[in-house]
């Protein structure tokens, strides 16, 4: 691991991102999904959700989250419909996607289980309170602008 210090939250923050991913992309890999996509899954749930609430939810920007929508809609995983207004985008897990989710979730476990045993569960606890309280003091902040 290399010796360079950076004041820099960001960098901290990405760096790290960018290996948990790693691991979780790993596992993934065995039901063709990546991290992104189980996360969206996950979160599309039973009922139809609107795309703003669900890219809120997942702390992304709607194109970001459209971008990411494409692979799962054309492999059935998601269903979109139209809400009342007909501008509104409306999505649910399909069939197939929640089928995928239940043979992805050992492997999310053996990824989950592996940074548990690197990092020590106790400390992955603190560090999900600290980034909640992070992303909702970031949240008020972006609010207030």
């Amino acid at each position: 691991m290399s010796s360079f210090r950076s004041p820099c939250t960001c960098f901290h923050l990405r760096r790290a991102t960018r290996r948990v991913t790693q691991i979780y992309d790993r596992e993934l890999a065995a039901v063709d999904l990546s991290l992104n996509q189980y996360s969206i899954l996950r979160r599309a749930g039973e009922s139809p959700r609107t795309l703003g609430s669900l890219a809120d939810e997942l702390g992304m920007d709607r194109t970001t989250l459209t971008r990411n929508l494409k692979p799962l809609l054309a492999a059935g995983l998601l269903v979109e419909t139209r809400g009342e207004d007909a501008r509104q985008r409306l999505l649910r897990l399909a069939d197939a996607g929640r089928m995928r989710l239940q043979a992805a979730r050992p492997h999310w476990q053996r990824a989950q289980h592996a940074i548990d045993e690197a990092f020590g569960s106790e400390a992955v606890a603190r560090l999900h309170a600290d980034l909640e309280t992070l992303t909702e003091r970031l949240h008020v902040l972006e609010t207030a602008e």
